[in-house]
């Protein structure tokens, strides 16, 4: 079969550009609206979309450094929400962050594994390793941990998640009622993990779902964060501004994957794409002059506040100047960088800055007719520099309805999408293989 776009939905209730809540589409309590995101999860699917992603925090904005905009002070816990979505969706997977620095590997794995069962196999687990002062806070810290070491926890932690995901056998279960015979002993292993930060003895008390294990997916742009995706990643959201980076990104990391002994066709490369999608370009044009217009200017600032890692306050800067230095920080690495980046090379004043990145925070955005959105995916797919694309709809519903109704025909006739699921799972869906339970291919490999 030919090889074809892979789609992710990056749906957060409030909306993903910053004044998103103020759009007159837009519920203004689409954050905490439950029947609001079942409409997202259903309209995805209605396109075809592999999964919904969800971004997540671990602490409420502070003031004056928020990344999120006044509509995600609140939000709902992702695995928490798709478990009350996937029952009511048939084959849209699920993808849900969740932090490596505060969450114990036990606890994840359990909510993981259960979800994947309640969904038929449709999960994936977005790794973090939450950069923030803020979440520290919130666990018994008085400053985030460095960045070294989160990455090293976080390598460590998805280890033992992952062994613990193949604590059961797929066939372990018996459950003979005439013999009474409910689970085979010997295809159920303990984990007997000691490590550097974890000793989890296993095994779990969930068994494995049809896909065998949940789908690890990875953001990290940093060394650290592309050491950790080369290893441990089958999908890696990632945010570029150009094909020539974007490029250099995908080969890195294929080439870490194929070092590391992975196949690197399981490691799938997805750039973040914001699109403001018209039938004419001047269409476009003027959906992005409107939400651009309604962005309120303490809000913009946070935004580059945060994005900055919250060592600074522009709000003390001349908005209508150049961005200043930024501080180095045990925050976020590449996010800091790349707006420096896009700052530099529109020559873009403070105010200038915030208006571009406040519809994805740094990820591509694009202002075009259906056919230049549909001709710069494609260019991106079949040049090395994507496998599929993180979809972030600047508004909803209208973002993401433009984007189905407008853009997908086009990638269909073109033989760059789906027309139909290809199957149940999302692994099938993203063309991942079945993840093998460990002690199986072990087993099979000693009657071999």
């Amino acid at each position: 079969m030919t090889k074809q776009i892979k789609l992710g939905a990056f749906l957060p209730g409030g909306g993903q550009h910053i004044a998103a809540w103020r759009h007159p589409d837009q519920p203004a309590d689409g954050a905490t609206s439950f029947e609001f995101h079942k409409q997202l999860a259903q309209t995805a699917e209605r396109g075809l979309f592999d999964a919904y992603f969800l971004a997540d925090g671990l602490a409420a904005p502070a003031a004056g450094s928020s990344e999120g905009g006044s509509a995600k002070v609140a939000g709902f816990e992702p695995v928490t929400l798709f478990s009350a979505l996937a029952p009511l969706t048939k084959n849209i997977g699920f993808i849900a962050t969740a932090s490596t620095t505060y969450e114990e590997p036990y606890n994840l794995a359990r909510k993981f594994a259960s979800l994947d069962l309640i969904s038929g196999g449709r999960v994936g687990w977005n790794v973090v390793t939450t950069a923030t002062d803020a979440a520290a806070h919130n666990f018994n810290l008085d400053t985030q941990h460095p960045h070294e070491y989160r990455y090293q926890r976080a390598a460590e932690h998805v280890d033992v998640v992952k062994k613990l995901w193949d604590s059961f056998e797929d066939d372990a279960f018996i459950r003979d009622k005439a013999s009474g015979v409910f689970v085979d002993a010997q295809k159920v292993h303990a984990t007997h993990h000691r490590g550097k930060f974890f000793k989890v003895k296993g095994p779990l008390n969930v068994p494995r779902s049809p896909q065998g294990q949940p789908v690890i997916v990875q953001a990290g742009q940093s060394e650290s964060g592309r050491a950790l995706a080369a290893a441990t990643a089958e999908v890696i959201f990632t945010s570029h501004q150009h094909l020539h980076t974007a490029q250099a990104f995908y080969r890195d990391i294929k080439a870490r994957a194929r070092a590391a002994g992975r196949n690197p066709d399981h490691v799938l490369i997805m750039p973040g794409v914001a699109p403001f999608v018209g039938r004419t370009e001047e269409e476009a044009q003027e959906k992005y002059r409107k939400i651009t217009s309604l962005i309120v200017e303490s809000d913009g600032i946070a935004l580059l506040n945060g994005l900055a890692g919250g060592a600074i306050n522009l709000a003390e800067y001349d908005l209508d100047g150049p961005l200043p230095p930024l501080p180095v920080t045990e925050g976020m690495k590449s996010r800091p960088e790349l707006i420096r980046q896009i700052a530099d090379e529109n020559n873009f004043t403070i105010r200038e800055l915030y208006q571009w990145v406040a519809t994805a925070r740094g990820h591509f955005t694009i202002v075009g007719s259906a056919e230049q959105v549909a001709d710069t995916l494609q260019e991106w797919f079949e040049n090395e520099a994507a496998d599929g694309f993180n979809i972030l709809p600047p508004w909803l519903p209208g973002g993401l309805d433009d984007f189905i109704e407008l853009v997908l025909p086009i990638l269909q006739q073109r033989g760059l999408f789906r027309t139909a699921y290809e199957g149940t799972t999302l692994r099938e869906n993203l063309g991942l293989p079945f993840a093998e339970n460990r002690h199986s291919t072990l087993h099979r490999a000693k009657v071999a």
